[in-house]
């Protein structure tokens, strides 16, 4: 097949790239400068004929979306409109990336599909309205959401955890905000899959597992520096501009269904980053509990 990707230089579509090119895929990737999807001639004009495209494009600060609406908008909604729009037109399936803050986490049982969104922060509102954009223009889509995301190629918790781990002997961390942290690399490929089936609609794939950012941040220590000590804090001491879902785990059966696979676990997709980047052996070690 033939892919094209928009963010082909973020932490997911780097990744994706790399997957699709071992799987045999030719690809063409573009990203700013080049292309710009809140530029609806020039993204007309660039996408190329093809197989399908992924649009792994968008303003991803969480915080900075709250003071910068339209910014966010103008990316996650009017550049979602505008790569769906040129898909449409051009008879071309997208693939479009989404994210578990569209949902209030309100509940404590797993999001599926079908609920009800109900984002609590602006860059939740304006992927809403990305997926409701994509929906109306007509033309095949699938609607990936995910979580948590961590890889290589771009800032992400496990980076800034690693580095808080070598300057101090203590950290504060969030204990009432839960969600599956989810390796790239994983999520990459889980994406290449959903590429080769006849689905339109929305999916969601994350990491199996769940945990806090707390939990979380207790199990890269363990494998990284073990003396440092990890403690619990709650979102209003940390006081981010932007509110969090306070459980924001969405639910993987239709994955499943449709691939005939789980993800990997969490903590699997840890180990392998931590493999990846040198800082464990090849055969990893154990996570300090299952689960």
């Amino acid at each position: 097949m033939k892919i094209t990707i928009l963010g082909a230089r973020g932490m997911l579509g780097r990744d994706l790239g790399d997957i699709c090119r071992a799987a045999g895929h030719e690809t063409v990737e573009y990203d700013l400068p080049e292309l710009d999807v809140t530029d609806a001639v020039g993204v007309f004009r660039t996408i190329p004929e093809c197989d399908w495209v992924v649009n792994c494009a968008a303003y991803t600060d969480v915080d900075g979306a709250q003071s910068h609406r339209e910014e966010a908008f103008a990316v996650n909604c009017d550049g979602a409109r505008n790569v769906a729009r040129a898909c449409a037109r051009k008879r071309i399936p997208l693939l479009h990336i989404s994210t578990d803050y569209v949902f209030n986490g309100y509940r404590n049982t797993p999001y599926a599909e079908n609920d009800e969104p109900d984002p609590i922060n602006i860059y939740g509102a304006s992927k809403l309205a990305g997926e409701k954009a994509i929906k109306a223009e007509g033309g095949r889509y699938v609607i990936v959401r995910t979580q948590a995301l961590f890889g290589r190629h771009g800032h992400n918790f496990v980076k800034a955890i690693i580095r808080l781990l070598q300057e101090k002997d203590s950290l504060g961390v969030v204990v009432d905000q839960v969600t599956c942290p989810t390796y790239t690399r994983h999520l990459a490929e889980a994406v290449e899959s959903l590429l080769h089936l006849d689905f339109t609609g929305v999916i969601h794939v994350s990491a199996e597992g769940e945990c806090s950012w707390y939990r979380f941040a207790r199990e890269i220590a363990a494998h990284v520096r073990p003396s440092v000590e990890i403690n619990p804090i709650t979102s209003v001491d940390l006081g981010r501009p932007a509110r969090r879902p306070p459980y924001a785990v969405l639910d993987k059966k239709r994955f499943t269904l449709l691939t005939g696979r789980k993800m990997p676990h969490w903590q699997q997709g840890l180990v392998e980053y931590l493999q990846e980047e040198g800082l464990l052996p090849a055969e990893g070690r154990q996570g300090e509990e299952n689960g």
